[in-house]
């Protein structure tokens, strides 16, 4: 489940290890790119069988591509459209395991079967989306959806 050797292999330890790092490596910088560069290849280098783990960000009343890695991506999303836009409407995590099952999916990236998408709110206010894909079907669990959210929220407290 886990790409590199640092990690247990027990899940939950695992998730509750990428955290700390998260904060050790945000802890004290003030610059939102920098965190979420950092953030993003942090999750990439840990979660495995994914495609895309990166950054949506809110601005003027769209999702913009914020940092990222994996392919090229979709540089602007709508309100309400897509999984990220969607996860912006209802302001919850949207997690997919099928996307060609989700109306209004938008396809990026055509290996992309599934995906997790976790709203930023920041004083009550959007910030952004964490968007994850995988090219596998049903790629996240429960214990993804509850540990990504965390991630979130410890994020969230770096970010201005």
């Amino acid at each position: 489940m886990f790409q590199t050797s640092i990690y247990s292999g027990n899940k939950l330890k695992d998730y509750e290890l990428l955290i700390r790092q998260l904060q050790a490596l945000s802890e004290d910088e003030t610059d939102a790119i920098a965190i979420l560069s950092n953030a993003s290849a942090l999750l990439n280098q840990f979660l495995s069988d994914t495609n895309w783990v990166g950054f949506y960000l809110w601005k003027e009343d769209e999702l913009v591509l914020g940092p990222f890695q994996g392919l090229p991506a979709c540089i602007r999303i709508g309100y309400g459209k897509g999984v990220c836009g969607t996860a912006v409407k209802e302001q919850s995590t949207q997690r997919v395991a099928d996307v060609h099952n989700f109306s209004g999916h938008i396809a990026c990236d055509s290996a992309t079967k599934s995906e997790i998408v976790v709203p930023i709110i920041i004083d009550n206010k959007v910030y952004g989306v964490l968007d994850i894909d995988s090219p596998m079907m049903d790629r996240f669990d429960e214990i993804d959806q509850e540990y990504l959210e965390k991630f979130v929220h410890a994020l969230q407290t770096y970010l201005p």
